[in-house]
Order: structure tokens, then C-alpha cells, then sequence
């Protein structure tokens, strides 16, 4: 396949590139109260069950092309992840209801590092190539009495479902069902394939409120 230059000269003086407009929300987790979560949730049947689930899909997914000494968790997002990815689709719900985007026109970015890196951060942000991504509703939701009123209201909402108690008790168990999460569905948790980095993947209510075992909650006592 031949490569055609982008320019007559061997150092082009631009590059292909779009300007868009937009806005967003950076939520921090404290350090500590993700490390002490961590330690709690370690040895749960909840998390053995989203490893063991990860596990099989990856071994379906590359039937034939991973060789018996592969990592059979090379790409486990980590625990770490699955709680800030659901609290990130919680509160992407919540803050669509009043910002005036919808949900469809937010994106989130997840920033959940391992071992030595330590980052712990949300990204819930709109940007677009026309005026709609300066509307500033987004940023004024970023004050602390908004945005803790926000906070509130995701928890509430993420409390009942109404596929409950389906919903609630559900646990990937593999071989016999093909999926990467826990309690979530499309009433409490999903979103649209545009705005979810993972596909809906990597999601469970139980890790963010205590809707079994209240010592998997992250966020404990914040009502």
C-alpha cells in the first residue's frame, strides 16, 4: 500500500486536526479512602467474581491466539476501576437531569491507576465542534454546593432499581453467562455506547452503595 505525503516538503508545516468547544467536570478521590476500599474488598466473592468473569471472556474472546504461560489477567482494569467507572456512569445520570445535555452528548474519562500509580480521578466532560459544548451548564454544576447536591442525589437513585432484586444479585458467573458486570443494568447504570469508554463494561452498584454487604461500599456513611 502506497503512503501519500501530507506535504511537498519532508517536515509539514500543519497536521490534520479539528477544533471543538467544550467542558467538564474533575472529580478527585481521596487517596487514602480508595487504598483503605481496596484492602476491604481484596479477598470478596464479589471481586473473585468479576476476575474469574474477566478471566473467561478474555479466554473466549482469544480462543486459539493465548498461549497456557499468558497472563490470564493481562488487562484486568483492577478494582480500582470498576468503582470509579460506576460511580463516573452514576453521576453522569444524575448531572444529565440538570446541566441541559443529555446523556448522549457527555463522555468520561477514568483515570484509575495500579500498583505505584496511584491516580484516582473522573473526567465527565462534553465537547463538540459547534457552540452547544459552551453552554456552561456542565461547569456551574462544579460548585460545591451543586455538585454535593449532585453527588446525593446519584447515591439515592443508585440505591433501588426497579429490576430489583434481579438486578442487585446479579454476579458475572462464567461459562454460563457472557458479561463484565455486576449489579447494572439499563434502568440503574447503563449508558449510551457514545459516552462509555468501556461499553457498559466493568460496572457494580454494590461497590459504590450497600445494596448486599455494606462493607464493599466506597463511599460508607455519605447519605
Amino acid at each position: 500500500m502506497a503512503r501519500a505525503p501530507l506535504s511537498r516538503s519532508r517536515v509539514p508545516a500543519w497536521v490534520p486536526a479539528s477544533e471543538v468547544r467544550g467542558e467538564g467536570i474533575f472529580l478527585r478521590v481521596s487517596d487514602e479512602l480508595m487504598a483503605d476500599w481496596e484492602q476491604r474488598v481484596a479477598g470478596s466473592a464479589a471481586l473473585a467474581a468479576h476476575r474469574d468473569a474477566y478471566v473467561e471472556f478474555r479466554r473466549n474472546r482469544y480462543s486459539g491466539r493465548v498461549e497456557d504461560t499468558d497472563d490470564p489477567l493481562r488487562g484486568w482494569p483492577g478494582a480500582r476501576y470498576i468503582a470509579l467507572h460506576t460511580l463516573s456512569h452514576l453521576l453522569i445520570r444524575a448531572i444529565s437531569l440538570e446541566c441541559g445535555y443529555s446523556s448522549a452528548s457527555l463522555s468520561e474519562r477514568i483515570y484509575a491507576g495500579r500498583d505505584d500509580d496511584r491516580r484516582t480521578g473522573i473526567l465527565i466532560y462534553t465537547a463538540v465542534p459547534d457552540a452547544e459544548g459552551t453552554l456552561g451548564g456542565l461547569v456551574a454544576l462544579a460548585e460545591p454546593e451543586k455538585f454535593s447536591r449532585v453527588v446525593r442525589r446519584a447515591l439515592h437513585d443508585a440505591e433501588r432499581c426497579s429490576s430489583d432484586p434481579l438486578c442487585a444479585d446479579r454476579l458475572p458467573r462464567p461459562p454460563h453467562e457472557d458479561f463484565l458486570h455486576g449489579a447494572a443494568c439499563h434502568v440503574c447504570l447503563f449508558v449510551s455506547e457514545t459516552t462509555c469508554e468501556r461499553g457498559n463494561r466493568f460496572l457494580d452498584r454494590r461497590f459504590i452503595v450497600p445494596i448486599d454487604d455494606p462493607d464493599l461500599v466506597l463511599l460508607q456513611g455519605l447519605k
